[in-house]
């Protein structure tokens, strides 16, 4: 989805040990920048791209904030499972969208919203939460108490679009991995699961 990234300049939202940055300079990115809110995914992150060629520029921050990163200087920002971390997604895509260049290209991926609200129950699964309720609440797949925000699909569209983004590409359609005889099916992420529902999506849009 990122086409050819040889000579593009980078953002990570989120970008945690590092390692889609490294990734992004072994297919040739001419700078790497990165943003992530743990000093110790920062910590992490330095280490990996150490040895980069690549210019490199890492920022401990929030992603509602900017904390120093220039305006419509960006050829691609992406974001691999962060984004759904946003206490305000309209802020923040604000920020991503003075990021990029005009017609820059912005991808991220997060847990399909419909996933968590189904839970297998009595050997079957079941709808135990409301899609159309948005707002925090505790996440189930951590054994900490950690809140995080529920939106809709449409919620993420509808947003980008209104904070000047076009839809390219949404892929929702995650073919299940292969099925262990002994996999439990109550597994947060289960081959099984993933039979009835993807896990995870995927949105492309451009800058407008």
């Amino acid at each position: 989805m990122f086409g050819k990234i040889e000579g593009k300049t980078v953002l990570d939202i989120g970008c945690g040990s590092g390692h889609s940055l490294l990734y992004m300079g072994s297919r040739g990115a001419s700078e790497l920048w990165g943003m992530d809110l743990s000093s110790k995914q920062i910590e992490a992150s330095k280490g990996v791209l150490a040895h980069q060629k690549a210019s490199t520029y890492l920022f401990e921050s929030p992603m509602e904030e900017n904390p120093g990163i220039p305006h419509n200087y960006f050829d691609i920002v992406y974001s691999i499972y962060a984004l759904g971390w946003t206490v305000d997604l309209s802020q923040t895509l604000q920020h991503i969208n003075t990021y990029l260049k005009p017609g820059g290209t912005f991808i991220f991926s997060w847990e399909h919203p419909f996933h968590d609200r189904i839970t297998y129950k009595d050997e079957s699964f079941v709808l135990t939460k409301s899609y159309n309720k948005e707002g925090p609440e505790w996440n189930e797949a951590w054994h900490l108490e950690v809140l995080i925000y529920h939106r809709k699909l449409s919620t993420y569209v509808n947003t980008l679009i209104e904070n000047g983004f076009m839809i390219e590409k949404i892929i929702d359609e995650v073919n299940p991995y292969e099925r262990e005889p002994s996999e439990d099916p109550s597994k947060w992420y289960s081959s099984q699961k993933a039979e009835w529902i993807p896990s995870t999506f995927i949105i492309k849009s451009k800058k407008v």
